[in-house]
C-alpha cells in the first residue's frame, strides 16, 4: 500500500450502525477497508463506459437440451470474437447446465455481448461481474 491519506466522514448514526453492522456480517476488519472496497467499486464501475479495457466473467445457467439456444450461444460468442479469454462448462443437472465465460476487452463490447446473451430465449439465469484489468492500484 502507498501513502494513506485520511480524511474524515459524517453519516447519520443509523446508517453508521448499519453499515457497522454490515462490516462485521462480512467480517471486514475496519471501516478504512469497507470505505476502500466501496470506492474500488465505484471506480471500477466508472471503468466501464466506452472502449475502456475491462475484464469480467459472464455466467449463465440454461437448459443444455434447447438446441437453438447452444446454436445461439455459439454464434454470439464467434461473433464477439476475442473478447472471450477462457470459458468453463459444468453439468449441473440431468437438463441444466452453468457456463462461465472470462471476458477482457472494451467495456461497451464485453456489454454488448451480455446484452445479446441475456436475451436468448431459454435461458434460466445470467449474470455478469465487472472487474478491472489491474491498469491502476
Amino acid at each position: 500500500m502507498g501513502e494513506l491519506r485520511r480524511f474524515g466522514v459524517s453519516i447519520e448514526a443509523e446508517l453508521g450502525d448499519r453499515f457497522d453492522a454490515h462490516l462485521r456480517a462480512k467480517g471486514i476488519p475496519s471501516r478504512s477497508e469497507g470505505i476502500r472496497d466501496l470506492v474500488r467499486n465505484a471506480l471500477v464501475a466508472a471503468e466501464w463506459t466506452g472502449t475502456q479495457e475491462v475484464a469480467g466473467t459472464i455466467s449463465m445457467v440454461y437448459d443444455h437440451h434447447r438446441r437453438e439456444l447452444l446454436a445461439k450461444l455459439m454464434d454470439l460468442q464467434h461473433d464477439y470474437h476475442g473478447l472471450t479469454v477462457a470459458s468453463q462448462h459444468v453439468h449441473l443437472q440431468h437438463d441444466a447446465c452453468l457456463e462461465v465465460l472470462i471476458v477482457k476487452g472494451p467495456a461497451s463490447r464485453v456489454q454488448g455481448l451480455f446484452d445479446r446473451l441475456r436475451a436468448i430465449k431459454g435461458m434460466k439465469h445470467i449474470a455478469i461481474t465487472r472487474t478491472t484489468p489491474g491498469h491502476r492500484p
